[in-house]
C-alpha cells in the first residue's frame, strides 16, 4: 500500500520489495532481453519495414519510462506501517461508499497508488476528486468531490478497512 504525502510515498515493505523487484528485473534481465530481439530484428535487413524491430524498440522504450518511474517512486519512498483499522479513511484503506446515501449503490476500492493497484479491486489515488473527497474521513460520515463537470457528489462512507492484497 502507498500513502502520498507532498513529496514522499510511504510502502509497506511487501510494496516496496515488490517494486524493487521490478526495477532489478527491468533494468538487468529484461534489458538485456530487449537488446537482443532489437540486434535479431536488425539483422533481418530495411529497417523501414521491419515490424519487429519497431515493436522491439517500442517495447524498450515502454521499459525504460517504466524503470524511470520505478526509480523516482523509490528514491522517495519511505517503508511503514498499514494503516490502522480505526474506521477512519486513508492511503492503504480499501472503503466501500454509497452514492448520495443509496446504500444499495456502493463501490469498493482502495485508496493507494497505482504503483501498487492489482486488478482484483478498482483503486483511486489519494489525490484524485473522489480519493482526496474520502481520506480523512470516518466511517458514517458524508463526503463530497466534485465531478468532471464541476458538480459535487455526494457519498457515505460504509467502511474503511486496511487493504490485505
Amino acid at each position: 500500500m502507498t500513502q502520498t504525502s507532498e513529496n514522499v510515498t510511504w510502502l509497506t515493505q511487501e510494496a516496496y520489495d515488490q517494486l524493487r523487484a521490478e526495477l532489478e528485473y527491468l533494468s538487468g534481465p529484461a534489458r538485456t532481453e530487449i537488446a537482443a530481439k532489437i540486434a535479431a530484428a536488425r539483422e533481418e535487413g530495411d529497417l523501414r519495414e521491419n515490424g519487429g524491430y519497431h515493436a522491439a524498440k517500442e517495447e524498450q522504450g515502454k521499459q525504460e519510462l517504466r524503470v524511470r518511474q520505478l526509480t523516482q517512486l523509490l528514491e522517495k519512498a519511505k517503508v511503514g506501517e498499514a494503516p490502522a483499522a480505526d474506521g477512519a479513511v486513508a492511503p492503504g484503506m480499501v472503503v466501500t461508499i454509497a452514492f448520495d446515501g443509496d446504500e444499495d449503490d456502493t463501490l469498493d476500492f482502495l485508496l493507494g497508488s497505482r504503483e501498487y493497484a492489482s486488478s482484483a479491486i478498482e483503486t483511486y489515488s489519494p489525490q484524485s476528486p473522489l480519493g482526496s473527497g474520502v481520506n480523512g474521513k470516518k466511517v458514517g460520515e458524508d463526503a463530497q468531490y466534485e465531478l468532471p463537470n464541476g458538480k459535487l457528489a455526494s457519498v457515505k462512507i460504509l467502511k474503511a478497512v486496511p487493504y490485505q492484497g
